[in-house]
């Protein structure tokens, strides 16, 4: 049983997987490794992820590594119905149409857990969310996989609370995730979204980024290697001080909101930007969001303000002020660089995913030994990952002598 939009759409969906399988070799070579051996023969994965071509190749990956393999979109927004058809045509239960609203997406959710996984791999946490209230889809559950950094935080929020009722692992905090997935993949998906979607110049113009976290040191980076000039708001004095010493402003949003062109948030927090600077803004700026929930950018206040509201371009909503002021919206403030892009490159999600993949089969050997709490990564399993992508890549990488191991005592 699947819900898909429209299973004639998978042609398309297949030659796109075909193409991302090329510039992942990291997933390759796990492929090579894992796939005759079948080490999740019997065990049942669900999925929830922005439901985009290097997303199903990792699930026609854990497939082919023996697992019985259940999918749905962490956003319906960022679902993309030709990927879901090539994923039904090949066989995996999929449960995600792009557009669905609230209470289909959550009805997805469901059925995606309905077959009562061993494992899970969860984006955001709505996975976990629905588990928590509905103990006999977790009657089967092992463990599972955290991606993101949103997520992540609810995870330690459980934890604290003592309401986390299984093993989860940290996925997003490895070395080889939010290194290069957070910082590179966000940084050059944001810009290729926002850049597309507008047809805008970046160069030479004020961008505000709101945050300094990983995410947002990429989007505020990439900014500045296009020629913008840059603006970063923190709430994190530390977080303030790195942005000032790699060469941004750093100021308040109070002040920053007249300066912008462009405001692109990635903080996880809600009201970042709302009605105290919307009155300050230029006319015809443009805001985005890059955090995992669309709660970042006040869309209710910014609403309440206007006076008309119409679609400029896809993607791209202009409010009208009673002043007679534009603030355009991009992706209706969800995350622009999924919803109005492609997500990140392929050979990021190459390393996000192989730690999940290995995440996985950590959990399948060892997760019933495990206590219900969030745990790191394995480091064997990040060293893995980042040395098979350094040989993809035709990376040398020196070795200590033993005379070095012993002066510095390893």
């Amino acid at each position: 049983m699947s819900i898909i939009k429209n299973p004639e759409l998978y042609p398309l969906g297949l030659q796109k997987i075909e193409w991302v399988k090329r510039f992942m070799p990291v997933l390759n070579e796990l492929h090579k490794r894992y796939a005759e051996e079948k080490p999740l023969a019997g065990l049942k994965v669900s999925v929830c992820i922005h439901l985009e071509a290097k997303t199903a190749y990792l699930a026609l990956l854990l497939r082919d590594l023996g697992a019985s393999v259940c999918v749905t979109g962490s956003n319906p927004l960022s679902t993309k119905d030709e990927i879901c058809a090539a994923l039904y045509h090949l066989g995996v239960d999929v449960f995600a149409i792009h557009g669905a609203s609230e209470e289909e997406y959550y009805e997805h959710i469901r059925h995606t857990l309905d077959f009562c996984p061993h494992i899970i791999i969860d984006d955001g946490g709505d996975f976990v969310e629905m588990l928590t209230n509905n103990h006999e889809l977790a009657k089967n559950l092992i463990g599972g996989c955290e991606e993101t950094t949103t997520g992540i935080h609810r995870l330690r929020v459980r934890e604290r609370n003592n309401a986390l009722n299984f093993p989860m692992i940290a996925v997003n905090d490895a070395n080889c995730k939010h290194l290069f997935d957070n910082v590179h993949g966000t940084g050059q998906s944001v810009w290729d979204a926002i850049m597309f979607t507008t047809n805008n110049m970046v160069s030479g113009r004020t961008i505000v980024v709101a945050g300094y976290g990983f995410c947002s040191r990429g989007i505020a980076n990439r900014a500045k290697g296009l020629g913008a000039n840059v603006i970063v708001t923190e709430v994190n004095p530390f977080r303030a001080l790195e942005a000032a010493m790699d060469g941004f402003r750093v100021m308040k949003m109070d002040d920053a909101a007249p300066l912008g062109d462009i405001f692109v948030c990635a903080t996880g927090c809600n009201d970042v930007i709302n009605k105290s600077h919307f009155d300050l803004m230029k006319d015809d700026c443009m805001l985005a969001n890059a955090g995992h929930f669309d709660v970042e950018i006040n869309k209710v206040d910014l609403k309440s303000m206007s006076v008309k509201v119409e679609e400029s371009k896809p993607f791209i909503e202009t409010y009208t002020l009673k002043s007679g002021k534009r603030i355009n919206l991009l992706a209706d403030g969800w995350l622009v660089n999924i919803v109005a892009g492609n997500g990140h490159p392929a050979e990021i999600m190459d390393m996000s995913f192989a730690i999940q993949t290995l995440c996985v089969l950590h959990l399948a050997k060892h997760g019933k030994g495990l206590q219900n709490k969030l745990y790191d990564v394995p480091r064997e399993i990040d060293y893995d990952v980042a040395m098979i992508k350094l040989n993809a890549m035709g990376l040398g990488l020196d070795e200590l002598t033993d005379e070095q191991k012993e002066y510095l005592g390893m």
